[in-house]
């Protein structure tokens, strides 16, 4: 949609073809019995009025819609039996709470503060060279080859060991490693101090109407431009006029004609889906398919009747590590206990959410995971994959709930409603490779590689979203928005400031 919308705010006229039957991606919502989710949000930073971000998505959007803060705290870390800690914005506030939990650790709470801040300017220097000529880009990564080789190509993991040996503090400082899937150990320090330290500045946001806004807003700048956003329609293969993408065909066999192919299916997944064997580019074809894709999930997805602020929601997330391993995925599901869980509360964070009389509100519990929890079944299409696995989802379910009781019994007591989503959901929904949430892992490799420039070497075809950028959705914005740069430089005037 960032890509489609900044293309037709420069005087292009754009198709937006959509697989999934409501437009959107993983902004959209979903709703059953009268509650409804929103899939693939749980808070967003840089929203404040004067946040850059925050304008991008204004210049994108036919009317502007309209983002609330949740509040000083955005995030509850429960590491195992210590008290909860509370992550407050700004940086001042952070290194406060976390001085006064740990007071002997001040020198190194304050590294880490700078290494925040010093990772995120690094990724930063990156970005351009996406949309950048390979020669220029080249030659601004080897410019700043000493801030890259320093906070890219690094480990979260490393840099906390670095920074300190209190096992506590390192596990506090890798928490949210969730908000971009990359497990301290695997992950580039860039991207989490890019996302992490990216709620710091002006805290978390939400849109008001829900996720949903995304494509309330941004779709009609393509349309009143002469374009068109289509939903329902698969495509399956690119058309080629000697060797430049040209078009693109669907599965109904219809091909649509045009100057540029933009995908932002995931860089892996246009490779193994869209382009045909032996089209050449080996060496960029082996490069991407060298990078490993993200972590998966499972999610509850709850239906609350009642008062739940009185039963313990907030407006912030809670991070919940019972054994207080920070670097850990679930590996035995159904029945196992899940290392690592995430409890949100959608609902409380959008103002236009009317509980009614019945107090109905939402939120979402969800657990990161290993693929092959569910790979057995991966061959199988929805609907089809027998008995065991209808199993293994009640299972699992029974399971999570079962935690859920345990850190939210008074939240539990109110759940009237509950669905379960699995990895399998994430491949049908997205087409993303072993039900990968966020696209690629964000190892240093992902990070410095050459070949996710959003001009692949295939003439014609462009790549956008969260591959080209970062995970998340402001990830997944800047992705598009350096795309449409990459095909009409006009765009790049709207990065200024």
């Amino acid at each position: 949609m960032a890509a489609a919308s900044a293309l037709s705010r420069v005087g292009h006229k754009v198709l937006l073809l959509e697989q999934h039957q409501t437009l959107g991606g993983l902004t959209h919502s979903f709703s059953r019995e009268g509650f409804s989710w929103d899939v693939g949000i749980h808070y967003l930073s840089e929203m404040a009025p004067e946040d850059r971000v925050r304008r991008l998505i204004d210049w994108l959007s036919d009317t502007p819609i309209e983002f609330v803060p949740l509040g000083s705290v955005y995030d509850y870390l429960h590491i195992g039996s210590a008290e909860p800690l509370s992550l407050s914005r700004p940086f001042e506030a952070q290194e406060r709470d976390l001085k006064d939990r740990f007071p002997d650790d001040a020198e190194a709470i304050e590294a880490w503060t700078q290494a925040l801040r010093d990772g995120q300017d690094a990724m930063l220097k990156v970005f351009p060279t996406r949309a950048m000529p390979e020669i220029a880009g080249d030659m601004l990564d080897w410019w700043n080859r000493h801030a890259i080789e320093k906070w890219c190509a690094r480990t979260t993991r490393e840099v906390i060991d670095d920074i300190t040996d209190n096992p506590a503090l390192a596990a506090v400082l890798a928490a949210q490693w969730g908000d971009h899937g990359g497990r301290p150990s695997k992950a580039s320090f860039a991207i989490h101090a890019l996302i992490a330290g990216a709620y710091l500045p002006s805290g978390s946001w939400y849109p008001v109407g829900g996720s949903a806004a995304f494509a309330d807003h941004i779709i009609p700048t393509i349309t009143k431009n002469g374009g068109e956003a289509r939903a329902g329609v698969r495509v399956t293969g690119l058309v080629f006029e000697g060797d430049t993408v040209v078009g693109v065909r669907t599965d109904d066999g219809t091909e649509f004609h045009t100057k540029a192919v933009v995908s932002d299916i995931g860089a892996r997944e246009t490779i193994d889906t869209l382009l045909p064997e032996n089209c050449g580019h080996d060496d960029w074809i082996e490069e991407i398919r060298a990078l490993p894709p993200s972590i998966a999930h499972f999610t509850l997805f709850l239906g609350f009747e009642g008062d739940v602020e009185a039963a313990g929601a907030t407006k912030a997330n809670h991070w919940i590590y019972p054994e207080g391993k920070v670097d850990a995925v679930w590996t035995d599901a159904p029945d196992g206990p899940p290392p690592c869980m995430v409890a949100s509360f959608g609902s409380l964070k959008n103002p236009a959410h009317d509980p009614g009389e019945r107090q109905k509100h939402m939120g979402q519990f969800l657990v990161w995971a290993d693929w092959k929890t569910v790979e057995k079944w991966a061959d199988l299409p929805a609907g089809a994959r027998g008995d065991d696995y209808a199993e293994f989802k009640r299972r699992t379910e029974k399971t999570l709930m079962a935690e859920y009781e345990k850190h939210f019994p008074d939240l539990a007591k109110l759940v009237v409603y509950r669905e379960l989503s699995t990895p399998l959901s994430t491949v049908s929904f997205t087409g993303h490779r072993k039900g990968a949430f966020y696209g690629l892992d964000v190892t240093p490799e992902r990070v410095v590689s050459d070949a996710l420039r959003a001009r692949t070497p295939v003439p014609g075809l462009f790549l956008a979203g969260q591959d080209v950028a970062s995970p998340g959705i402001p990830g997944a914005l800047w992705g598009g928005l350096l795309c449409a740069g990459t095909i009409d430089p006009k765009v790049m005037r709207q990065f200024r400031g």
